[in-house]
């Protein structure tokens, strides 16, 4: 059966997720079709989401101007999977402590906003992620940091003993950039582990 798996595109590293995720459908022998939205009207027929990187309150503007917020927190509220990334965590945060960023609710949690600094602090790391056998080599730029969860959010990875990977139901929710690597296992464990969870259920 093909999955039809959306990346919001309004900003950020579009075409870089679209690959991600080609490669990890291909990983795991799944098919899917790769649809970029730029509009209310197509989430609802997405089997999953990616919410990129960007600049979070440009971001969070054009949801709510295109209607596209409403969609995805009703597409988070059916249980779908979102993998939302560096500035799509600020925007997927309940409270991101910044009164320019119109936050969905869908993570359970408060995000500082470059708390890791600006473009010259950028860095890259290797990371133990919790369902990941091997560390994941991240990439860090102008990252936030996840400052506090709620009770029923996983940490699933941490650097400085500060999260900046958690899940929060069928949200995977990360400080850093994985669509920047070749390592496709971020946008597996986030999206298709399960995806084929719910078919073989």
């Amino acid at each position: 059966m093909e999955r039809r798996i959306g990346v919001v595109a309004v900003q950020g590293n579009v075409s870089e997720h679209v690959a991600a995720i080609e490669r990890a459908a291909d990983a795991v022998g799944t098919a899917v079709s790769v649809v970029e939205i730029r509009e209310a009207g197509h989430v609802p027929d997405c089997d999953a989401l990616a919410l990129p990187g960007g600049e979070s309150t440009t971001i969070s503007r054009l949801l709510r101007r295109e209607g596209i917020d409403a969609e995805i927190v009703d597409h988070v509220a059916a249980g779908k999977p979102v993998l939302a990334t560096c500035a799509g965590l600020i925007v997927a945060s309940r409270d991101a402590r910044d009164d320019r960023v119109d936050t969905l609710d869908v993570v359970d949690a408060t995000v500082d906003r470059n708390a890791f600094g600006r473009q010259v602090d950028s860095f890259e790391a290797g990371l133990d992620v919790a369902g990941l056998d091997d560390p994941f080599h991240a990439v860090f730029i102008r990252a936030p940091v996840v400052s506090e969860v709620g009770p029923d959010v996983d940490v699933l990875a941490t650097w400085d003993d500060r999260p900046v990977a958690i899940r929060d139901g069928p949200v995977v929710a990360t400080s850093f950039h994985p669509e920047l690597t070749d390592d496709d296992r971020i946008h597996r464990l986030a999206l298709f582990d399960p995806l084929r969870a719910s078919a073989s259920a």
